[in-house]
């Protein structure tokens, strides 16, 4: 019988995404980490790291559980873009999307209570037309950029910007969905079921 899966995020997104799969944690604790990218650290690599930091710092007192750590990062080249602290750092953001195909970098850990530790990723590339200031103003004055990895939502207002996407689209909004569950899966986490 499987044990008792938390999840170690504080993103409603990610709560939402599983909860549309039938997968309901037992618990959800956030994970209180640095997220600052190391010197020279990629973003596929800053991803996996991440997810599995918070997966581990959960751990740590939660033994006997499965602990479900993710993490989303946007990436234009080998360039991180972080969650905007500010307006600016939004608009900057946008900017450098506007136009551009971008990668979207969904990292996945699973600690489970024997001591396994699995680690993957999902990559979904974006393409944003180009943006006009009104558009960028708009989407500033809405606040969907607030908490969110490159200052956007895909699944928001900022969907009006994606002309092309290849990947995992569930990955964009925050958790990369068949990988998740095919990692839970193998693990023993959890299983799919019928309810009648």
């Amino acid at each position: 019988m499987a044990g008792r899966l938390i999840l170690a995020s504080a993103s409603p997104r990610r709560q939402d995404l599983l909860s549309q799969v039938g997968i309901v944690p037992a618990a959800v604790v956030p994970a209180d980490i640095d997220e600052t990218p190391r010197p020279g650290e990629q973003p596929r690599a800053l991803a996996r790291r991440l997810a599995l930091e918070k997966a581990a710092a959960v751990a740590r007192d939660h033994a006997g559980a499965f602990v479900l750590g993710a993490d989303t990062v946007v990436a234009c080249g080998r360039r991180s873009l972080p969650k905007p602290a500010d307006e600016a750092e939004a608009r900057r953001c946008l900017d450098l999307l506007s136009g551009r195909r971008h990668r979207v970098i969904g990292g996945v850990a699973l600690v489970c209570p024997d001591g396994r530790v699995l680690v993957r990723d999902s990559v979904t590339a974006v393409q944003f037309k180009r943006l006009s200031q009104a558009e960028t103003d708009m989407y500033l004055a809405c606040g969907e950029w607030r908490d969110k990895a490159g200052g956007y939502a895909i699944q928001g207002r900022a969907a009006l910007f994606v002309t092309a996407l290849n990947g995992d689209y569930n990955n964009v909004v925050g958790l990369p969905l068949a990988l998740t569950a095919a990692l839970l899966t193998g693990a023993g986490a959890w299983s799919p079921t019928v309810k009648e």
